[in-house]
């Protein structure tokens, strides 16, 4: 039997909203509802004081929905966001107690970014952080790619994360990096059709209701672009500081001259830029050749006033060890394609950010 999101808000509605006035939908306290292969999503909009005095209302309305026909499984979610003005727009900076907050355990938390996607950013994310694993940090890494996760392949990770009580999840573990991703959560062919609402509820979810530990660092593989996550990221948690990844060209570096500006007027530090597939060198005869261009990044970096933290080169064994599962930091640590992403992990330890 199937089921559409009407019935799925029909049923919501029997649900009363505990500050009165009605059920949770009249109310507006439900901002999104989506259905997929009997499996349904929804997510509560609330006020961040109101957690303890809406999880009661939350909890009956993902059992109410279970329990439809035609139902595998529901996940409800609270969420909190908050609308600001841009910066610009503020004459003075604004006591804001749901301001950006560090998260229990995680010393220090940097964004991998990109401008546009294909560029290499998750290979980099994934690399940098067995990279620092390897320089003796503790490590997490949290895929927030949330339409095109990566990282359980790259790094060799599957399986489903375990929730000892219900509310908390366990992430899974390999080469010495603590991993959480949406690709845990829904199957490899299974496209995530989700409004906004509901990718900045499963963001505060994974930064938040996620058994972390104690991290040295929290490197987050951000989506490509300068969207709902990146915002929700940079308003709602402490980020140390951003990486840019772009290859040489000059369509590319269009784009990752917006991320830079984005994460500027979010105040978040910019720690450097990465030109990846910088260069190519032939196995066979050993020619240099800059199939994309070359030194581009170096120069958008200088003009931006940040550092250029490495050039990656393009190189078969890179993406075939991501492939594998296993990094190319893991399995050639000492080739001079991993040099690169060495050079950067000790940079940021140097510097006390990882």
């Amino acid at each position: 039997m199937s089921i559409t999101e009407q019935a799925v808000l029909d049923e919501l509605k029997k649900v009363a909203n505990p500050k009165g006035g009605g059920d949770i939908v009249s109310t507006g306290l439900v901002k999104a509802a989506s259905v997929e292969d009997g499996v349904v999503r929804f997510v509560m909009e609330i006020d961040p004081s109101d957690v303890k005095l809406m999880e009661p209302a939350r909890a009956q309305a993902e059992a109410l929905v279970k329990a439809m026909p035609g139902v595998d499984k529901a996940v409800g979610m609270l969420t909190a966001h908050v609308q600001t003005a841009p910066p610009e727009l503020k004459p003075k900076p604004r006591p804001d107690p749901q301001g950006p907050q560090r998260v229990p355990g995680i010393g220090h938390i940097i964004a991998v970014a990109s401008g546009k996607g294909g560029v290499g950013k998750s290979t980099v994310a994934a690399n940098l952080a067995c990279a620092l694993a390897a320089e003796g940090r503790r490590v997490a890494l949290l895929d927030a790619d949330v339409y095109g996760p990566s990282q359980p392949r790259m790094l060799g990770v599957s399986g489903r994360p375990s929730s000892p009580d219900g509310k908390t999840m366990l992430p899974l573990r390999n080469h010495g990096v603590t991993l959480m991703s949406m690709g845990l959560l829904t199957n490899d062919d299974q496209a995530v059709v989700w409004r906004g609402p509901m990718l900045m509820g499963a963001l505060q979810q994974m930064m938040t209701s996620v058994q972390w530990g104690e991290q040295d660092v929290l490197i987050v593989d951000l989506p490509p672009g300068t969207g709902d996550v990146q915002l929700t990221l940079g308003q709602k948690f402490v980020l140390d500081g951003a990486i840019i990844v772009s290859t040489p060209q000059d369509v590319a570096l269009i784009d990752a001259r917006k991320g830079v500006d984005m994460f500027r007027r979010m105040n978040i530090p910019i720690i450097g830029m990465i030109e990846n597939m910088s260069t190519h060198i032939c196995s066979n005869c050993g020619h240099e050749e800059h199939v994309f261009g070359h030194g581009g990044v170096a120069a958008e970096a200088e003009k931006l006033g940040v550092p250029l933290l490495a050039e990656v080169p393009l190189h078969l064994d890179i993406r075939m060890a991501a492939d594998g599962g296993a990094p190319i930091i893991v399995t050639q640590p000492d080739s001079p394609q991993a040099a690169a992403f060495r050079k950067v992990a000790k940079r940021l330890v140097e510097q006390g950010v990882a």
